[in-house]
């Protein structure tokens, strides 16, 4: 039977959820930030390095840790429905499966230098970002799992461990960083690709921090993780696989279409690139904000729909896009008063700064979509339903905005700014097509249509 929820209610559940979130995602998001600063530090071609090695292995981690985001939707569906035998198989699944996800993972992070001529990448810029991404790569199998333990966490709405664990990271990162990219003792000055190397081992000893946490924590007492060894599940393995396979591919889709754009610029030079990159970042760490309330809205929207209370999950969605499109609003207007003080902290170069400048505009205008398709995507994710915006991030983004992008940029005279004009075009068409997917879902579920 569906019953309504009360709305102070809902608000209070959604940023119980959300807020710990966010800082969890700021976190992990400064990591690349404080790759990226002590890189441009260096030089603009260690900046440009880092670039287009982090424009390969972000699309690869986040497809193998976004298959392994499908615990979160099935652990709330099961809290949902009263099904708390089902929690700890699920998560037990889970891992088996991020561990082979991170190996492949790690294979294919050490394999992709073969591929810089074919890429176009300058030839100055293969030596360290090849050192990057073989060091990086041995972090990929502890980001998976952490992944799965994460989402066990953050489904069960004991979200603050993470985010404890990310914000006691995030300071040791920058001497690590320190270490190896200028060198200590027997360890080697590796410049900006010393970033990887620390990130890899930060990756690890967070896995075990969380791993020792869950084992011993009381809030976990009665659905508690490694109480004995589960075999394969071959049911629950092909359910998790499922359902995160397009989820994953969904998400590899859309970061690796902001991700590439450095590898599609990488011909205009260091200064562009760097630009570019000093611009993404940028917006990445605002992109935190609506993704974090996607995470939240899949949990509370995925406990709803295991319940089968669809007047519930509806008002929970509508909460969802309101609160989307506050913060949207917010972060434009932070972005237009602050752009200039902000890049200036990345780069003191002009000639960057200035690329940078127009490009944070193009930045500006897409804050609205952004917010509403990643919105409209958590909730469906909530739902089980995946498929569908695998896709419709496919049309949008590669059939789309990539040859728009790659066409302004290579051929049509628009530099950097013809990536950012494609990314645009992209996502006007993933948040209407995301939105449209989402009212039909709720309209087959309402009339009893699976």
């Amino acid at each position: 039977m569906s019953i309504t929820t009360n709305l102070g209610f809902e608000i209070k559940q959604l940023l119980k959820l959300m807020i710990p979130i966010l800082i969890t995602q700021f976190a992990q998001a400064g990591f690349g930030l404080i790759d990226t600063v002590m890189a441009g530090q260096l030089s603009a071609a260690d900046l440009a390095a880092i670039a287009v090695a982090v424009g390969i292995w972000m699309p690869v981690m986040l497809l193998c840790s976004g298959i392994i985001m499908a615990t979160s939707p099935l652990i709330a569906a099961a809290l949902g429905a009263k099904q708390k035998q089902n929690i700890v198989t699920i998560t037990h699944q889970a891992l088996w499966i991020a561990i082979v996800l991170g190996i492949a993972g790690m294979m294919v992070l050490h394999l992709m230098p073969q591929f810089f001529d074919l890429l176009k990448i300058p030839e100055n810029l293969h030596a360290k970002a090849a050192l990057f991404l073989h060091a990086i790569a041995f972090g990929i199998p502890a980001i998976t799992l952490y992944t799965a333990l994460r989402c066990y966490s953050e489904a069960l709405g004991h979200p603050r461990i993470v985010t404890a664990i990310s914000l006691l990271a995030l300071p040791i990162l920058i001497p690590l960083n320190y270490l190896f990219m200028h060198g200590f003792a027997v360890i080697p000055a590796m410049g900006g690709a010393g970033c990887g190397v620390a990130n890899a081992i930060l990756q690890w000893s967070m896995l075990f921090v969380l791993i020792i946490y869950l084992k011993k924590a009381k809030a976990f007492q009665d659905v508690r993780l490694f109480q004995k060894f589960e075999k394969l599940d071959t049911f629950w393995i092909k359910r998790i696989f499922m359902l995160g396979f397009p989820i994953g591919l969904a998400i590899f889709f859309e970061v690796s279409i902001f991700s590439t754009a450095a590898l599609v610029i990488s011909p205009l030079g260091d200064i562009v690139i760097a630009a570019h990159q000093i611009a993404i970042s940028i917006t990445s760490q605002l992109f935190m904000i609506p993704f974090s309330l996607a995470l939240a809205l899949t949990i509370r929207v995925g406990q709803y729909y295991g319940a089968k209370n669809w007047d519930a999950m509806r008002q929970v969605q509508k909460l969802g896009f309101v609160v989307a499109t506050l913060f949207a609003l917010i972060t434009m207007i932070f972005l237009w008063f602050s752009r200039s003080w902000i890049i200036h902290a990345y780069n003191d170069n002009p000639e960057v700064f200035n690329i940078a400048y127009g490009l944070v505009l193009y930045a500006i205008v897409y804050q609205l979509m952004d917010a509403w398709q990643v919105a409209a995507a958590g909730c469906l994710r909530g739902m089980q339903d995946t498929r569908g915006p695998m896709w419709i991030t496919l049309v949008a983004y590669w059939i789309v905005a990539f040859p728009v992008g790659v066409y302004l940029t290579r051929y049509a005279d628009f530099s950097a700014a013809g990536v950012w004009i494609g990314l645009i075009v992209g996502l006007v068409i993933a948040c209407t097509l995301l939105i449209g997917r989402l009212i039909m879902t709720n309209h087959r579920l309402a009339t009893g249509k699976r």
